[in-house]
């Protein structure tokens, strides 16, 4: 978990918590909005964090104007 920023913490904990709330999907610009980011900031990362986070799965799920994730429970 040394390996994450806090910016990748912050939005880890975001994602973890919306899941527990039973919240499945998500756009970068919503997430940037809850945690005072930029979406870029956001879009960056989801790819990295998708490939080693270990709390939550996150997977790239469709692309419409913008890419949507669904992130689950690991």
């Amino acid at each position: 978990m040394g390996q994450f920023s806090e910016e990748d913490r912050r939005i880890l904990d975001y994602l973890r918590d919306s899941v527990a709330r039973g919240e499945s999907y998500f756009r970068a610009k919503n997430i940037a909005e809850q945690l005072g980011l930029s979406s870029k900031q956001v879009g960056a990362r989801l790819p990295r964090l998708a490939e080693e986070a270990e709390e939550v799965d996150i997977e790239k799920w469709g692309r419409a104007r913008s890419t949507t994730w669904r992130v689950t429970p690991s």
